[in-house]
């Protein structure tokens, strides 16, 4: 078909027919390559947002970066429909802080290429260099993923913290309670603008002095040492000398057993800290069984009674109950386990030994009764050897101190009713503090309750030992058993938070004047220091610290410095792990050389600030590290309000 237009030659109608068309030609053009342009361009942005938003999740799952980048890529290419592909460009900009959130940049190049412009451009006789044969949009996206706080409160309650704080006229441990509730309360009302995530803020609690308590209930737990199979478990005990044939103890694949008929319903059951815990009795109680009367004279004359009075005839009955239970506080694992979070794996009692390594189990903690007797026995002289923490009968007429220990036969003899008061607090010597309280969700009012109850309960007694505490809050944060309430370690977006306060230098007492079985210290998370780990000569303490620590030094100073050194190395491996460790010492000076000393550890044990710098050289970043006194805890303690509420991007 043609049209007539085209011949008619009259004029010049034809050229202006061609030129009036041409902006008609050009607007329609425009408009639909205006109006497709427009709809890839949303595409474009649409498949963008959702490969962002998607991405962030798997950032979350913890993906490493190459899968994140492809993840990004294959999912943004799945969601652009009907535009091409190649003519996109994805860049993925991860967030460089892998312990927090941060920001997720995604950004996208579209190559928009024109239907008819060209064609356009080629009527107007432009030249094809002038020519735009396609025009590029960019369209970005950030996402800032919001952070999950996981914090474990590792505090101090050694005897110490029952002293006035400087300037404050109140005791330190009521100061700490009170900048610690205050801390939760803070960042508890930060969270609730988190919404959509799930247990957003946790805390848990880490009392510690000269041990940690990891709760009695947790008694039956698969990582605690029920068997015996930790080479540290019978360390103070002799089993041997059970040889009476009817009741004695046999050792059948790592494990000890009671034998014979005399044990009753528990024959064959394990001999371990546990059992005697609940083998140990007393006479609590007697109750007076009357079996009838008889007259008693108390005037004759000419050996006849003249006078008397009936009373009861009967015997007491003995009322025996438990001596004593377990109340939670377990030993330090040895060396590298006393300083890592490594997964408890012992065996059980079908297996032997069974699986990985028993030294990875926890035992709890079972002060020995030291030399002396605390009951006079029939045809036996009852001796006293002055002991730190005697409390029950030796059992044996030995002179050796440490036989007097370690006989274990002596336990399952019955405390008579009325026996002389224990001098010391019996097995569960130096369990002084109150139990861990696991992570807990402080956003909800159940949860803070419980956090701020559990800081309320806590006393202050007995010896330091920070480095128990600080592994026993990093244990508190992680995935895995003994506490397995925090998120996966490979999860991006969340931080694992140690805050760690003491107010003093680690202490480990020593025996004093009298250590009749050569103890060479107090009983406590180590044990007794002048006892060898596993037949070795060294202690556990020992283990792993420098050749600056004398391996047969049993001194006060030498104790410290050990524990120092133990100190650094949970620390160091904690923030290796990723763990965010942040430190204050509470009423120490610079001037006084052992608080000296506990300062270096405490920085040492600090990490470095992700967004503060040191004022003294502002190229470093700032440590974690506090030097608070009685008057400014609180104000120390809202500093670290602040640092953590940095960690937390609230988008």
């Amino acid at each position: 078909m043609t049209f007539g237009f085209l011949r008619d030659r009259r004029g010049n109608y034809t050229m202006l027919t061609a030129i009036a068309m041409l902006p008609i030609i050009g607007s329609v053009a425009i408009a639909i390559d205006y109006s497709e342009m427009n709809r890839q361009k949303q595409v474009t942005a649409s498949a963008l947002d959702a490969a962002g938003l998607a991405t962030a999740r798997q950032i979350v799952s913890g993906a490493t970066d190459e899968q994140l980048i492809a993840y990004a890529n294959e999912f943004f290419k799945a969601n652009l429909g009907s535009v091409d592909p190649a003519d996109t460009e994805l860049t993925v900009v991860l967030p460089n802080n892998q312990h927090g959130g941060g920001t997720l940049k995604v950004s996208a190049v579209l190559n928009y290429k024109p239907y008819f412009l060209p064609s356009f451009f080629t009527l107007l006789g432009t030249p094809p260099d002038e020519r735009d044969q396609e025009i590029s949009f960019i369209t970005d996206s950030e996402i800032r993923l919001k952070n999950t706080l996981e914090v474990a409160l590792v505090l101090d309650n050694s005897g110490s913290m029952d002293e006035y704080g400087s300037g404050s006229g109140q005791k330190r441990l009521a100061l700490l309670k009170t900048a610690a509730k205050q801390l939760v309360d803070t960042l508890a009302l930060q969270a609730n603008q988190i919404k959509q995530i799930e247990k957003p803020v946790q805390f848990s609690l880490v009392p510690f002095a000269a041990s940690v308590n990891v709760g009695p209930e947790n008694a039956g737990a698969s990582w605690m040492d029920a068997e015996g199979l930790s080479p540290i478990h019978h360390e103070n005990f002799d089993w041997t000398k059970l040889t009476d044939t009817n009741k004695r103890a046999e050792k059948v694949g790592g494990i000890w057993y009671k034998r014979g008929s005399d044990w009753g319903e528990d024959e064959n059951g394990i001999l371990s800290r546990f059992s005697l815990y609940q083998d140990m009795k007393h006479v609590s109680d007697r109750e007076w069984v009357v079996t009838g009367q008889e007259y008693i004279c108390t005037r004759t004359r000419n050996g006849i009674c003249r006078q008397g009075y009936w009373q009861e005839t009967g015997y007491y009955e003995n009322i025996s109950t438990s001596y004593a239970s377990w109340q939670g506080c377990v030993e330090a694992r040895p060396y590298p386990y006393n300083v890592n979070d490594a997964t408890a794996q012992g065996g059980t009692a079908n297996t032997g030994i069974g699986f990985g390594d028993p030294a990875t189990m926890f035992v709890p903690m079972f002060a020995p009764d030291e030399p002396g007797d605390r009951w006079a026995v029939e045809g036996q002289t009852q001796d006293n050897y002055n002991a730190s923490n005697n409390w029950w009968n030796d059992g044996t007429e030995s002179y050796s101190g440490t036989t007097r220990q370690k006989n274990m036969a002596k336990y399952f003899e019955v405390r008579p009713y009325g026996a002389t008061s224990p001098k010391g607090s019996g097995p569960n010597y130096s369990c002084t503090t109150t139990p861990i309280t696991p992570l807990t969700d402080v956003t909800t009012e159940d949860g803070l309750d419980t956090i701020k109850t559990a800081i309320d309960r806590m006393t202050a007694n007995g010896n330091t030992n920070v480095p128990e505490g600080t592994a026993w809050g990093w244990r508190t944060l992680t995935s895995t058993p003994p506490f397995a309430e925090g998120r996966p370690e490979s999860e991006k977006g969340n931080d694992k938070v140690i805050i760690l306060l003491t107010d003093g230098a680690n202490v480990y007492g020593t025996q004093g004047g009298s250590d009749p079985a050569s103890n060479k210290s107090v009983y406590s998370a180590y044990g007794f220091t002048g006892v060898g780990y596993n037949g070795t000569g060294t202690t556990r303490m020992f283990m792993g610290t420098s050749g600056a620590i004398g391996r047969y030094n049993y001194s006060a100073s030498n104790y410290t410095a050990a524990l120092d050194e133990q100190m650094v190395s949970v620390c160091d491996n904690a923030k290796a792990a990723g763990v965010l460790v942040m430190t204050v010492s509470l009423d120490l000076s610079t001037d006084v050389a052992a608080e000296n000393k506990a300062i270096d550890a405490l920085k040492k044990c600090s990490s470095e600030s992700r967004f503060r710098k040191d004022s003294a050289d502002p190229t470093k970043p700032a440590k974690l590290y506090w030097n608070a006194s009685g008057s400014n805890l609180a104000d120390k303690f809202k500093e670290i309000a602040d640092e953590l509420s940095n960690l937390r991007l609230v988008g």
